[in-house]
């Protein structure tokens, strides 16, 4: 599963999710966001459209960082970042 706020991208691998019994990454969305992340079928969900999600987001991280920690690590966060791939190329780090 995947969702996008306003400039993040949040990515759940639903398999580790599954035999998970901490479920931080829900309790961290609802603690130090706008609780986005809600618990379906034993796994994180959203509920909403893109649009609501774009616009309810805060983009705290929490979730991931909380699922990193004390979960299955399923949850990654892609932040874009404008004009890296060309600074990354042009001091031979890529």
């Amino acid at each position: 599963m995947e969702f996008c706020e306003r400039t993040i991208k949040v990515v759940i691998d639903d398999e580790k999710c599954e035999g998970c019994k901490t479920h931080v990454c829900v309790e961290a969305c609802k603690t130090y966001s706008r609780g986005i992340l809600i618990l379906k079928d034993g796994k994180p969900a959203v509920e909403g459209s893109a649009e609501e999600l774009a616009r309810k987001g805060t983009e705290c991280l929490a979730c991931e960082y909380e699922c990193w920690f004390r979960g299955n690590s399923a949850i990654t966060i892609e932040v874009p970042i404008e004009g890296l791939p060309d600074y990354r190329k042009k001091h031979g780090t890529e």
